[in-house]
């Protein structure tokens, strides 16, 4: 080869390899940090998305600032991350999420989730209240358990605590069984509800005893939020907790029965089905729990009154009903089902039972609901 040749051929070379040589690495975005949680309370989200043209928050009703299905705007920074400071709010547990142009997402930048009935939030915690904060005691485990309904013909899943020494020792425990409402899972009491914190404080503390708290789905296909009681289909859900559920739990659980071990427990919807459950079999429940709720399902206190009528055989029967050591309500002052459980207090009281009420600041909102736990639990297994 020339020498002609040679500088032609490398040039050439030089050129091709100019040609396919990729661009010199660009350095990753800085993390965004999110939700940031400020000494003085306040909180900021954020969101990198430099395309969207609009992002929001949403929380489900859990954040105060952000009223119940609604949403508030972010604003956009110069480096594409979208920003919200809200608050500040007080300690306790949070759903959220984020709507960019249109499109509901959880936020990347937090791994924590909480379930709902339809979908999946972003979950923080923010430490300051004791009494579910996750502290240097021993604590409980929380299983999540599979098991096949014969009342649905289908697999379902159900979450399960146990308490700290469960298994180290040969010991049957009480039951509680805890039920969600109409916009959350199986999954919520444990999580945005903080059941294994507040239950593993409680028995640490000694002020409850050491129990199981089965938590099943009260949901058995979607719901309709608008369709009343026939939504949440409580016929369905008593025939499969009395088929399915409380079988498996007494099946596989070292577990004590009879009433004086056996407790149930909800809020909201999960209140009106532990209505259901508990009246149909007083013998079989010594303790009883309905947050936020009532009788569900009809118009005012003339719908209450004529589910008592309904139930009046098992209401009325004092040998069925001598075991039921406590039966509690608790709503906040704000709540939109207070007059059903006014009613629904003043009708158990018309067939002779003894609730106690137990009224709350706040509303329809899970801050009330793990207050609710917290105050029930100890009232448990004496």
């Amino acid at each position: 080869m020339t020498k002609a040749k040679s500088v032609l051929l490398s040039i050439a070379l030089g050129l091709s390899m100019a040609a396919h040589a990729q661009p010199p690495a660009q350095p990753p975005p800085p993390r965004v940090v999110s939700p940031e949680v400020a000494a003085d309370g306040k909180v900021t989200f954020r969101i990198r998305a430099a395309e969207a043209r609009a992002v929001a928050l949403t929380s489900g009703g859990d954040l105060p600032q952000i009223p119940f299905q609604q949403t508030l705007p972010l604003s956009k920074g110069a480096d594409g991350v979208w920003s919200l400071t809200v608050g500040p709010v007080a300690p306790g547990a949070y759903r959220y999420a984020f709507v960019v142009d249109g499109v509901t997402t959880v936020d990347p930048a937090q791994p924590r989730t909480s379930e709902s009935n339809d979908n999946t939030w972003s979950l923080f915690h923010l430490p300051g209240a004791k009494f579910m904060d996750t502290l240097d005691v021993p604590h409980g485990a929380v299983a999540e358990v599979r098991y096949f309904s014969a009342e649905l013909g289908k697999w379902r899943r159900m979450h399960v605590y146990t308490p700290p020494d469960y298994g180290l020792a040969q010991k049957r425990y009480p039951v509680l069984y805890l039920l969600h409402g109409a916009f959350d899972s199986d999954d919520s009491w444990s999580t945005v509800g903080r059941a294994a914190d507040i239950l593993d404080n409680l028995i640490a503390e000694g002020k409850a005893a050491p129990m199981i708290v089965a938590m099943p789905a009260g949901h058995q296909g979607p719901f309709n939020a608008g369709g009343g009681a026939g939504a949440m289909n409580l016929e369905g859900f008593v025939r499969e907790f009395d088929r399915d559920i409380r079988p498996y739990v007494e099946k596989h659980y070292t577990t004590r029965t009879g009433p004086k071990s056996t407790a149930i427990a909800g809020l909201s919807m999960g209140g009106a089905q532990t209505l259901e459950i508990a009246v149909r079999h007083l013998k079989d429940f010594g303790y009883v729990g309905v947050f936020s709720s009532g009788v569900l399902g009809g118009d005012g206190a003339g719908a209450v009154d004529a589910w008592g009528t309904q139930h009046a055989a098992q209401l009325d029967d004092k040998s069925a009903r001598a075991s039921l050591a406590v039966l509690w309500l608790a709503t906040g002052k704000d709540d939109f089902l207070l007059p059903t459980t006014n009613a629904t207090v003043a009708m158990l009281e018309k067939h002779g039972l003894h609730p106690i009420f137990h009224g709350s600041g706040g509303g329809h909102v899970w801050s009330n609901w793990r207050d609710y736990l917290h105050e029930f639990a100890p009232q448990l297994f004496k």
